[in-house]
């Protein structure tokens, strides 16, 4: 396991000086992860942006094992790892899964969905940036409909791919949805991922300031404000049992939300009806599930 420094705080298990873009949500992420986990951590990373954090050759940015895995097979190298932990009588170590949404939704949905079907204890981290930011910035499945990429230069023309939703049906033991503007609420869901005895899962919303075309120090606020309209909603289920963990009284206009950011700059009228139509069929959807699990 390796050593942290003297100078570095005791709960800080990722170097600073990381060559990431300024104002990137993924590396706070990150930080905050470990700080809950701590030490006895391995981490998971495909090809991706949290590649810069697991480096290359004997070079890396986590304080603690970290190795990077096939795009598409993150979750079945955590099986194999966990398995191999248990053969050696060691539960006390924590294995996480950390790739964005290309390597989650699209390429490593089949693995993870797999892992998580034969009830593997771990953890997958899902940051979210909505689309292949550090290929070019072309669209994924969970890229937001009208949204700008350079494989969607008109906008895109379909809605984004609910991954939380599918793994909620599967009937996964833990699972939450955050955002990086709201920290303490994701550090609270690492905290009860990490007790689970079995697979958990939590989906990140991470804004990119790159992709998205927003000055980087506008991270945070962007992140909150996608909460505030109602286009990114907070819950967790725990077996099957539905709680929104920050209710909103009355969204914010969505507008708000889009104009803050120039990959909407070409949205149309009915682009955003329908996404006015998803906010509102969405966060239906989670208030009946929550008052059926209160029941």
């Amino acid at each position: 396991m390796a050593s942290v420094s003297k100078k570095t705080s005791e709960k800080d298990y990722l170097c600073k000086g990381l060559t990431t873009c300024e104002g990137c949500g993924m590396e706070l992420i990150a930080r905050k992860m470990l700080q809950i986990l701590g030490p006895n951590t391995i981490i998971l990373t495909p090809p991706s942006c949290s590649a810069i954090l697991t480096g290359i050759s004997r070079e890396t940015g986590w304080r603690v094992p970290a190795f990077m895995s096939n795009l598409e097979s993150v979750g079945a190298y955590a099986s194999g790892i966990r398995v191999g932990l248990e053969v050696l009588g060691r539960n006390d170590i924590h294995v996480v899964g950390f790739a964005g949404d290309g390597g989650t939704v699209d390429i490593g949905l089949q693995a993870l969905s797999g892992a998580i079907e034969r009830g593997h204890r771990f953890i997958y981290v899902c940051y979210d940036n909505e689309a292949y930011m550090n290929t070019g910035i072309q669209r994924s499945g969970a890229t937001t409909l009208g949204a700008w990429t350079t494989t969607t230069p008109g906008g895109k023309t379909n809605q984004r791919k609910d991954v939380a939703r599918m793994l909620l049906a599967q009937g996964i033991p833990y699972l939450a949805t955050a955002s990086v503007g709201y920290i303490n609420d994701f550090a609270n869901k690492i905290n009860k991922a990490k007790s689970v005895d079995g697979p958990s899962y939590i989906h990140v919303h991470t804004p990119c300031s790159t992709g998205w075309r927003f000055p980087a120090e506008r991270t945070i606020e962007v992140a909150r404000m996608a909460v505030q309209t109602g286009m990114w909603v907070l819950y967790e289920a725990e077996e099957g049992k539905v709680r929104i963990t920050r209710k909103i009284r009355s969204f914010k206009p969505v507008e708000e939300y889009l104009r803050l950011q120039k990959r909407f700059s070409g949205i149309t009228e009915q682009v955003l009806q329908e996404l006015k139509d998803y906010i509102r069929e969405g966060y239906e959807f989670l208030q009946e599930r929550e008052e059926k699990s209160g029941k």
